[in-house]
């Protein structure tokens, strides 16, 4: 678990390193805008700012939404379906407008346009950050008969349509009779599987549907595009002070070799789900550097993000290190098999610290090798065997591999793999 100065350290980190000193202050000049910045790169997805306009809407303050995934939001009613819409939209880097039922601090529900766009680095090639703007809108009820909402509910789990929910759901809780039906997705485990859930209500329109939609109108839609456009021009500004670029559109260059070939935000995202320290390396990339370090692993040693990736995992090694561990390491690489060694490494600041490290071909889902994992734990002090509430080191580092392996086949796909 991080600490609350560790976690505050990388809120604040999030922009400082993408945009220059200032930057905050200038986004508090648009107190008329409801929106929030967030980074899919830190441990579940968190708000790193907030505007005061979200703040009064919301009645958070800041301290209270700081740190936190925008589903705080969500309630009993909230469609899940606006949630699945989103959580894609997330997935695939795309902007999305969706209306969407959400509350207040004080348990009050209020209609909620979102127009949810993300920020990409010209220099990375990678989202960095999404820009979530929240609209207050309108909501209203109807009644139509229960017919009505058999054929609704028919045509959702026919096979096109089916294909197609994100594209055709519409912004409503469906009560038919004394039961509640609400098409949602459990995401335990980083994998989908969509479920049709009841819950029973009391009902006095029995064979009559109430239909709650919030809808969004033009005038709505073209205040939350405005605030998008005038988030993102303060953005571009403030990241070119400090020699980098962004932008509302990917960029990749073809002269430039990317340092990351994760890309996908939704990868990153379950990366970070992963408590433990590790990271991933690319063996297909000269001199095998790190794609991916968990927040853990930079606890651990003492860098900074922005120091780790690109570079190879040597950087912990020390005049001590010995020299056939490191030998045992690359034999198994090439074998791609896995390994697991009690290394003497070394943090930023010079300090030793025993390491028991486990590496692991991850392959992906044509089975070719995509990555190498590996997962430290500090064992200075420690017996070879030790344990932690029952848990020994080996099936904590095993359990970590596991969750990465499961997470790139997913993810990734074919995957970068030669």
């Amino acid at each position: 678990m991080w600490s609350g100065s560790w976690k505050q350290k990388q809120l604040e980190e999030s922009l400082n390193k993408a945009y220059s000193d200032g930057i905050r202050e200038a986004l508090d000049q648009f107190n008329e805008y409801n929106f929030v910045i967030t980074d899919p790169f830190l441990m579940d997805h968190p708000i790193v700012y907030a505007s005061e306009g979200f703040l009064k809407m919301t009645g958070y303050s800041r301290g209270e939404v700081l740190g936190r995934n925008s589903r705080f939001l969500q309630g009993p009613d909230t469609d899940r379906r606006s949630v699945l819409e989103i959580r894609e939209a997330i997935r695939r880097e795309k902007s999305c407008q969706v209306s969407i039922l959400n509350y207040k601090k004080d348990g009050s529900s209020f209609c909620n346009f979102l127009h949810l766009a993300p920020v990409f680095s010209k220099d990375e090639g990678r989202v960095i950050h999404f820009i979530g703007v929240q609209t207050p809108i309108q909501k209203c009820c109807r009644l139509c008969t229960s017919t009505d909402v058999e054929n609704d509910i028919r045509k959702q789990h026919e096979p096109s349509a089916s294909a197609n929910i994100n594209a055709n759901a519409s912004n409503h809780l469906i009560y038919f009779g004394s039961c509640r039906r609400e098409l949602c997705r459990d995401f335990s485990g980083d994998l989908g599987h969509i479920r049709l859930h009841n819950s029973f209500t009391e009902d006095d329109h029995k064979g009559r549907v109430v239909k709650h939609a919030c809808e969004a109108k033009e005038s709505d839609k073209q205040k939350a595009l405005a605030a998008i456009s005038c988030v993102m021009s303060e953005l571009a500004h403030f990241s070119k002070y400090i020699g980098k670029s962004v932008s509302d559109i990917r960029c990749d260059s073809a002269d430039r070799v990317r340092v990351s070939p994760i890309s996908s935000s939704s990868l990153t995202i379950a990366l970070n789900r992963i408590q433990q320290s590790f990271v991933l390396v690319d063996p297909h990339l000269p001199d095998m550097p790190i794609v991916h370090a968990s927040n853990s692993f930079l606890q651990l040693t003492g860098y900074s993000r922005d120091e780790v990736l690109g570079n190879n995992c040597r950087i912990l090694q020390g005049q001590d290190t010995n020299q056939e561990d490191i030998s045992k390491i690359r034999q198994s690489i090439e074998a791609e098999q896995p390994c697991t060694v009690r290394i003497l490494n070394y943090r930023k600041d010079g300090n030793p610290f025993w390491n028991l490290l486990h590496t692991a071909p991850v392959r992906n889902a044509s089975g070719k090798v995509a990555f190498y994992v590996g997962v430290q734990l500090d064992v200075t002090g420690m017996e070879d065997n030790h344990s932690d509430k029952g848990m020994t080191s080996q099936m904590k580092q095993l359990g970590a591999v596991g969750a990465v392996r499961v997470a790139v086949r997913s993810l990734l796909g074919a995957g970068p793999s030669r």
